[in-house]
């Protein structure tokens, strides 16, 4: 992992249980933990991505299911740059959590880019059907039209769609639709496989990735974002502390 890299706090977050820990490791260790184990408080964990416009580092703050962006917890938020938001798509009730944790992150983190989660779509007892998830995402889309509410079926166990979450928020975070992920992560074969969203018997091909080599214009780009992301962060950091500071004056 390159000491120079770009690197980016990403947010991750869920109710317990969702699958947030699982996830996170498949790309960290390449393994997945059968045993549920709780996170307890945060877990930060560098996550390295090799793109085609040079490496990027995912500093991911894995936060524990069962806290709420109140106090301490709305702490962990200050300074992201993105944010994941899990449910869990045997979990109905995850699924109604979704509404509550967008908007805890957004009253700490106005402008980052989210990405909405459902993990789990390996398993045959699914909870959430594909039409409440559209039914869901178009509302909101309509409550908030500046808001792309970007979604995934994800399966921390078969590798499914695990690496488009990182792919949408780095090309986002860069501002390159075209950044590309030019390494495939070193996992371990997946638990169950799937095909076209279904669990199937026969595992899946791995994806050929490009090798287009990073120039030094793409690498200036990343190091441009990353100062844009560090002003946007500095200026609601600021806000803020204007607003505490009118709040103890009219006081």
């Amino acid at each position: 992992m390159s000491s120079s890299a770009p690197r980016f706090k990403l947010l991750v977050v869920g109710d317990a249980g969702v699958g947030k820990t699982a996830f996170i490791n498949r790309h960290r260790t390449g393994e997945f933990e059968k045993r549920y184990i709780a996170t307890q408080g945060v877990e930060v964990n560098p996550l390295p991505f090799n793109t085609s416009v040079g490496q990027i580092v995912f500093n991911v703050w894995d936060t524990a299911g069962q806290e709420r962006f109140s106090g301490l917890g709305e702490g962990y938020a200050i300074g992201s740059h993105a944010a994941i938001i899990f449910c869990d798509l045997t979990n109905s009730i995850t699924f109604k959590s979704y509404g509550r944790l967008y908007q805890e992150v957004r009253k700490t983190c106005p402008n980052i880019p989210i990405v909405f989660v459902g993990n789990k779509v390996d398993c045959k007892d699914r909870r959430v059907t594909p039409n409440q998830m559209s039914n869901w995402l178009q509302q909101r889309r309509t409550m908030y039209p500046e808001e792309p509410f970007q979604y995934y079926d994800i399966s921390a166990k078969s590798n499914y769609n695990f690496e488009k979450p990182y792919l949408y928020l780095a090309r986002k975070l860069v501002g390159n639709p075209d950044l590309a992920f030019v390494e495939a992560p070193a996992v371990r074969p997946p638990e169950v496989s799937m095909v076209g969203g279904r669990v199937a018997t026969t595992a899946r091909a791995t994806p050929s990735v490009s090798s287009t080599p990073p120039t030094d214009g793409h690498a200036k780009a990343v190091r441009q974002a990353l100062a844009r992301a560090a002003i946007q962060r500095a200026q609601r950091e600021l806000q803020l502390a204007l607003n505490e500071l009118q709040r103890l004056e009219d006081e």
